[in-house]
């Protein structure tokens, strides 16, 4: 009998984050994996399991973090064979992601490679904490009051795709994976008049964590992993 898949969430980066459902499910699984860089490379979200329970044995699966789609899918199906293996056999496998598997995860692209193979293939997933979320705690920043809304963009390929969320001034906007064009996203705040109150995290839970208000982040140092909450206007009571 094949065995089923489950996409884990296991939050930013401090082990207290992670739920009880999700570290319930790790010591329960017959094999967990871990996306890495390297063979020898331990990620973020394999840190924070060891780190929740030193007992739990991770199996680590290398991602090809590059531009390169071709490199990219050829890591993603090895990958995803490996998982397969185990599925059938009849294990369960954990996958683990930062923050939450439905959102900017990893696990999706090995989920499309495992149902290339399996189209059948049992699945679940269980939700994370996400580093927003971690961040607006950190602040004491109300994320969302009211009628107000969330938007969640992602400026890995550069500034240009959160200028329509930035225009919805009603909106609070999330902005992941911006780190690299840190410089073009307070330009582009300032033009909007949306950098004030605008807020700045990496690595949160981890060891260098930092959070301040992003006007005054130096953005030459900032990681690829960052997180910037930009607050809608609000009117003072």
């Amino acid at each position: 009998m094949a065995g089923r898949l489950i996409g884990v969430g296991v939050g930013p980066g401090a082990p207290d984050l992670l739920t009880l459902r999700a570290l319930r499910c790790l010591q329960h699984a017959d094999v967990i994996f871990a996306p890495s860089m390297a063979p020898d490379v331990q990620s973020r979200a394999e840190s924070i399991v060891v780190r929740a329970d030193p007992d739990l044995k991770v199996r680590r699966l290398v991602f090809a973090i590059i531009r390169d789609e071709d490199a990219r899918r050829a890591a993603h199906r090895a990958a995803a064979a490996e998982v397969v293996d185990q599925l059938s056999a009849g294990r369960s496998a954990a996958f683990i992601t930062l923050g939450d598997p439905n959102i900017y995860s990893t696990f999706h692209h090995l989920l499309r490679e495992v149902r290339r193979i399996d189209p059948e293939v049992a699945v679940e997933t269980i939700p994370g904490i996400m580093a927003f979320q971690a961040l607006a705690a950190e602040a004491s920043l109300v994320v969302t009051d009211d009628v107000e809304s969330l938007r969640i963009v992602t400026a890995a390929d550069g500034p240009a795709g959160i200028e329509s969320a930035l225009q919805d001034l009603a909106s609070t906007v999330v902005i992941y994976k911006g780190g690299r064009h840190l410089g073009a996203i307070v330009d582009l705040l300032r033009v909007h008049n949306r950098l004030d109150g605008a807020i700045f995290g990496e690595l949160m839970g981890l060891e260098g964590a930092r959070v301040a208000p992003l006007g005054l982040v130096d953005e030459r140092s900032a990681a690829y992993l960052s997180t910037v909450i930009v607050p809608p206007g609000r009117s003072t009571p």
